[in-house]
Order: C-alpha cells, then sequence, then structure tokens
C-alpha cells in the first residue's frame, strides 16, 4: 500500500493567490480542499507579501503538506508585474521551506497540458477538468483556487510517472489503466 502524502499547490499572485490541497491515497489524488487568500489594495506590496507568508505558514501548519508544487510567474511583456508575482512565489517558497517543506515549480503551460492535455488551455478549462476528476461543481467562484490545486494536481501526475511502476506501451494501454482520464460528453 502506498505511503499517504499530501501535496500543497499555490498559484502566487499580489491579489489573489490561489492554493489547492490533495492526498495521494492508493495512488489516486483526492481532494482536501482549495481557497484563495485576498490581499487588500489598500495595503502596501509588502504588507501583502507578509500576509502570503504568514497564511501560507498557517496553511501548512493546519494541513502538513509533505511537499509543495507552485506555479511560476509568467514571463510577460510588464517587468514590474512579473517582478512583483516573482516575489509573491518568492514568500510562498519561503514559507515551505522555513518548514523544511521540498518544493517543486512548474510552468502554467506545464501545468495546464498535465490537467486538460492542452498546454493553452484556459482558466475555466482547466477548472472544469478539474471538477470532473474529483466528481464535484463545488469550486470556489475565484479560478486562481482552481489553479493552486491545478498546481497540485499537476506534481501528482508528475511524481506518478517518474516513480517507474507503470509503464505504458500504447495509449491504448495508458486509457485502459486510467479510465478518470477520460472526458465523456
Amino acid at each position: 500500500m502506498d505511503k499517504e502524502k499530501i501535496i500543497l499547490g499555490i498559484d502566487p499572485g499580489t491579489n489573489i493567490t490561489g492554493y489547492g490541497i490533495i492526498k495521494s491515497v492508493n495512488n489516486r489524488p483526492e481532494l482536501i480542499t482549495m481557497d484563495v487568500i485576498k490581499l487588500s489594495k489598500n495595503i502596501s506590496h509588502f504588507s501583502r507579501l507578509k500576509k502570503i507568508f504568514d497564511t501560507t505558514l498557517e496553511i501548512i501548519d493546519k494541513y502538513h503538506p509533505d511537499e509543495l508544487a507552485i506555479e511560476a510567474p509568467f514571463f510577460g511583456k510588464n517587468v514590474q508585474s512579473m517582478l512583483k508575482l516573482g516575489r509573491a512565489q518568492g514568500v510562498s517558497i519561503a514559507a515551505a521551506l522555513y518548514r523544511s517543506i521540498p518544493v517543486f515549480e512548474y510552468s502554467p503551460r506545464k501545468i495546464k497540458l498535465a490537467i486538460t492535455g492542452n498546454g493553452a488551455a484556459s482558466k475555466e478549462q482547466v477548472s472544469m477538468f478539474l471538477q470532473q476528476l474529483f466528481k464535484t461543481n463545488n469550486f470556489p467562484k475565484e479560478l486562481d483556487a482552481s489553479d493552486g490545486l491545478a498546481a497540485a494536481v499537476c506534481h501528482f501526475y508528475q511524481k506518478k510517472l517518474n516513480t517507474g511502476d507503470t509503464h505504458y506501451g500504447s495509449w491504448k494501454s495508458y486509457i485502459n489503466n486510467n479510465p478518470d482520464k477520460l472526458c465523456k460528453y
């Protein structure tokens, strides 16, 4: 029987930071919780960073994750936005490292690809796939929460693929062993 593992996924942001927590049970992801950290626009950037750090520590202390999966900042045209996102990511990473939790970083494209099979999927598509995976439609309205959850699920899939336990010789064998990955419309 596999050891249960708890994974915290974070989608960093300076206005809203999303997070999701899953548990690996019998080599399957199980949703524990997901939510957002809302940051007031009326406080300084550095006060927002402190709130992200403090709240991330509270989440870690409450759920005791074994690993942190975090979305890498998107390389856009606005350098100031990129810098602020990098700081938000940095304080989340610092909180995990402060509690000796290993950190794994994934690009937005890799996360979307792991969840939907399409690296250019929309936030709405990612959320829809996750709702199907966890058989619920009770997600927070903020898509940042499902993005945080997506980081955790992406990490779960990466760890599952890297265990070396399962090798698939064809798409047919993969689908036969992973019927939950099929979307039925």
